[in-house]
């Protein structure tokens, strides 16, 4: 029971963000209303309790996986989705959207997540996404599609392959990527150093072995770098983006896909799991990154949707990983600005 209120207690205190923002919130409108509504509510307060309470909830998570071995496989998948919803809040702290002043979303962004969790710093991980990523996504100079590249999700892959690649973060050759990731950015800095023997400290004050092994490396090391891995495939249609020119609006329908359209269940699910704050309308959050996650739904019925809306990841009458692995066993490996070129030549 101790473990479950502290877990219902971390919970509520994210709600208090959640509310503060949803006051005066329309149920559809453009991108100027609600970033002027977004800037009236704006705080540095509310960010903190959602911090707090994200951090909260993994404490109790903690305390579940000192009670036994089925708890312990609970507190991991708990844990994983917790980490998930860190790096989506650190997401929109880079796009400067978190807090009201760019100090508090630099600061909230490096000691509640990427200094525990051994990230890149907030400053790294802006460069790269907000300046290399959001203005080339898929295109040749975007880092991510070189991330799936590396992964071996190229032109004229085997089925095989690309169903290793699908899953990589569990394959010895992810696991080992994790841990020289998190090494390196280890070994760059001694606050991360210093941080993360911190909370794996508290984990095992608080649970034991138990809660370092299972509620803390397992998730760190193998869950949560799988949500991670699968929300990065079904943010775009990767590999064959059907590139465009116009408004931020149009640009996006073309390379962005909407996952479980008219599944009001399993997108729920997707949201408080693997696609939380916003990640499940990435669509809108390409077209205005300005705009926090709590307006996003009101800004996507504003929008529409992207081209592509699979009803699945693997299980649907169209799902993101046949579309991908289509793209990729029909197409050579042309730079993609060439493509675009051609397309809009034509």
């Amino acid at each position: 029971m101790l473990c479950l209120a502290v877990i219902a207690v971390g919970i509520a205190l994210r709600q208090v963000d959640r509310v503060w923002f949803a006051r005066g919130r329309p149920r559809a409108a453009g991108a100027a209303e609600l970033i002027s509504l977004q800037r009236r509510r704006a705080n540095n307060w509310s960010p903190v309790l959602l911090l707090c309470g994200q951090w909260l909830q993994i404490v109790g998570w903690w305390l579940l996986a000192g009670r036994g071995p089925l708890p312990a496989l609970a507190a991991a998948v708990g844990v994983a989705v917790a980490c998930r919803h860190l790096q989506e809040i650190s997401h929109f702290a880079v796009h400067g959207v978190l807090a009201r002043t760019a100090r508090a979303n630099r600061l909230l962004g490096e000691a509640f997540v990427h200094l525990p969790m051994g990230l890149v710093p907030v400053e790294v991980r802006r460069r790269r996404h907000v300046r290399d990523h959001h203005p080339h996504a898929t295109l040749a100079a975007d880092p991510n599609l070189a991330e799936l590249r590396r992964a071996g999700l190229r032109p004229g892959i085997a089925r095989r392959q690309f169903a290793v690649a699908f899953v990589l973060p569990l394959t010895p050759r992810g696991m080992w990527s994790t841990l020289s990731e998190i090494a390196g950015n280890l070994r760059r800095s001694p606050a991360r150093i210093a941080m993360v023997a911190t909370v794996t400290a508290a984990a095992l004050l608080v649970g034991g072995v138990n809660a370092v092994v299972f509620a803390m490396l397992v998730p760190r090391l193998l869950l949560y770098p799988l949500l991670a891995w699968l929300s990065l495939l079904v943010e775009h249609t990767w590999f064959d983006a059907d590139h465009r020119v116009g408004t931020p609006a149009e640009v996006e329908a073309g390379r962005c896909l909407r996952l479980y359209p008219h599944n009001r269940i399993l997108a729920a699910v997707a949201a408080a799991t693997w696609l939380p704050y916003g990640d499940l309308h990435h669509f809108a959050h390409s077209a205005h990154p300005a705009v926090r996650w709590n307006y996003l739904p009101a800004l996507e019925r504003h929008l529409g949707s992207p081209h592509y809306s699979p009803t699945g990841l693997l299980v649907g009458t169209e799902t993101v990983a046949g579309r991908h692995l289509r793209a990729l066993r029909s197409t050579t490996d042309t730079p993609a600005e060439e493509k675009a070129s051609v397309h809009l030549a034509v």
